[in-house]
């Protein structure tokens, strides 16, 4: 009985999920993939925190890169956020922010048998581009292959003026006093 009065509260308490609605047309479609464009409504009960991100793609085939462009340009979408160009396995191999279009169809080019996915983010505030897309680096880095100013494989932290001013942080420092003697 304990049990159920707990499940009651839980779901009492609990706000709605988000649903996912997609437009009817295709975005793009090949093979066995296809792109859709959609929304996430808000559930019930959610009172609407502001978005970090305007519009999301994940690990979508790299031959849909021009028909995604496109959409967006139809929409007035911006193309500048952050980009991942992943393998085909999924791991993200090239990552950073600007054009985003312009960004994956170079490292494409350059790594033509290499690059199957790409995923992109256009963040809602310009001013945190660069926080999200050092997140995704330093999340990632030991798969990356490039950048080595915000990489970071091993245990040193990266440089924290990489944040945007008024970030408040913790920050690892050695101790201070008397060197460890070599035995």
């Amino acid at each position: 009985m304990a049990g159920k009065k707990a499940s009651k509260a839980k779901k009492k308490g609990a706000k709605a999920k988000a649903k996912k609605t997609l437009e009817a047309a295709n975005v793009w479609t090949e093979g066995q993939w296809v792109v859709k464009f959609g929304e996430l409504k808000r559930g019930k009960g959610n009172p609407g925190a502001d978005n970090l991100f305007k519009v999301v793609g994940e690990k979508l085939p790299y031959d849909s890169l021009d028909a995604v462009k496109d959409d967006l340009d139809e929409r007035g979408i911006t193309r500048q956020g952050v980009y991942l160009a992943h393998d085909s396995m999924g791991c993200p191999r090239h990552g950073g922010r600007g054009n985003i279009f312009q960004r994956l169809a170079q490292h494409k080019k350059s790594h033509p048998a290499e690059l199957s996915y790409f995923s992109f983010y256009v963040v809602s505030e310009k001013k945190h581009e660069r926080e999200v897309e050092t997140l995704l680096i330093r999340g990632a880095s030991f798969l990356l292959e490039f950048n080595d100013r915000k990489k970071r494989v091993g245990i040193d932290p990266g440089d924290i003026k990489d944040f945007e001013g008024g970030t408040h942080f913790f920050e690892r420092q050695k101790k201070k006093g008397t060197k460890a003697k070599k035995a």
